[in-house]
């Protein structure tokens, strides 16, 4: 394991969190919101590609699918929350959440899979 990869995980699972359990108890999508998403994304991205040079390339496992499907979602989400921001429509600034709360859930299979797959071994 990469201990610099798992702290830019870690710090994606901490600004990801807050992004979007931040919107959750607000209420509406917010630019601090976006923010957050975006460090997330990087974050996860960076701390990826030091685990993928660390083990040599992708796995097609649970976690490297899992995780690839993360990281397309979130950078998906991420979008999507910049064009709701940037229309101003507020159905979709206070609707966002649902979305959000979904691509974190998705976002956690990959981030926990290591530990099940280990801990069932």
């Amino acid at each position: 394991m990469n201990p610099l990869a798992s702290t830019f995980i870690t710090a994606a699972l901490v600004f990801y969190s807050i992004g979007v359990w931040g919107e959750r108890l607000v209420g509406r999508l917010k630019w601090w919101n976006f923010v957050f998403f975006v460090l997330g994304l990087t974050c996860d991205t960076v701390g990826t590609g030091m685990m993928l040079d660390f083990v040599g390339g992708m796995t097609f496992d649970v976690h490297g699918i899992s995780g690839l499907i993360a990281i397309l979602l979130m950078f998906v989400h991420a979008v999507w929350a910049l064009v709701v921001l940037l229309k101003q429509d507020e159905v979709a600034l206070r609707k966002f959440h649902r979305f959000s709360v979904l691509v974190w859930v998705v976002w956690l299979i990959p981030y926990f899979s290591p530990m099940f797959v280990a801990m069932a071994r």
